[in-house]
């Protein structure tokens, strides 16, 4: 049985993976955006102003319902707003924050993402939200990004970025990803007029099948041939 330690250590080894990956795919640079992950009563997170080359697990912070945190690093600074929505959302447990090139350029313009294709429903409505501008760290902006996030899994920020949660490291960060693409489509779409956006009913219907999308039927019994 894993013990409280070797959890603590796989999210902190996933938590400094995660954020290389991100590096690597451009949808962050330098010591830009954070990633954290719900650890039972508290939440672990990326460290402050450290490149993800030179993040070791043991730079990774723990922060703690009060707002304390411990560890021989300072937490990065957009812990507030992680504070908050693991608070207010226990069917989080990973966040994730960039500064994609795509999700960026729109959330400058402040727009949100419509319904230009079924896949917005991935994140939980009928669009992308941005939440509104308020400076980094600020409880402000934690206050944004919760009204932004309520029935969804992503958001962008006004002229700064994009958050997206998931049920693991591992599913926020896909939503990093697909998120990034997404704003890419919607970005192209645009130079070509207003794009055709799916009605009520069309992403009624799209949500529904994502209700059942991705999963597996059991696999037949070994001892049954």
């Amino acid at each position: 049985m894993s013990t409280a330690a070797e959890h603590e250590g796989r999210l902190r080894f996933a938590i400094v993976e995660a954020s290389r990956r991100l590096l690597d795919a451009r949808l962050n640079t330098g010591t830009a955006g954070n990633v954290s992950a719900r650890f039972g009563d508290a939440f672990l997170i990326s460290p402050s102003g450290l490149h993800p080359q030179q993040t070791t697990p043991a730079d990774v912070v723990v922060l703690h319902a009060d707002g304390s945190h411990s560890g021989r690093r300072a937490p990065s600074s957009e812990w507030p707003f992680h504070l908050d929505l693991y608070a207010a959302r226990g069917d989080i447990s990973a966040i994730i924050h960039t500064h994609s090139p795509f999700a960026t350029t729109l959330a400058c313009q402040r727009r949100e993402i419509p319904p230009f294709h079924y896949t917005v429903a991935r994140f939980g409505g009928d669009s992308v939200r941005c939440a509104a501008y308020a400076a980094f760290g600020s409880k402000e902006l934690s206050q944004a990004l919760q009204v932004a996030m309520q029935d969804r899994r992503a958001c962008l920020m006004a002229n700064h970025g994009a958050a997206v949660m998931g049920r693991s490291i591992e599913e926020a960060l896909d939503m990093a990803f697909e998120l990034e693409l997404l704003s890419e489509l919607y970005w192209r779409s645009l130079q070509g007029g207003p794009p055709v956006l799916l009605s009520d009913a069309e992403m009624a219907d799209v949500r529904e099948r994502y209700r059942s999308y991705g999963r597996q039927p059991p696999l037949p019994d070994d001892a049954a041939g």
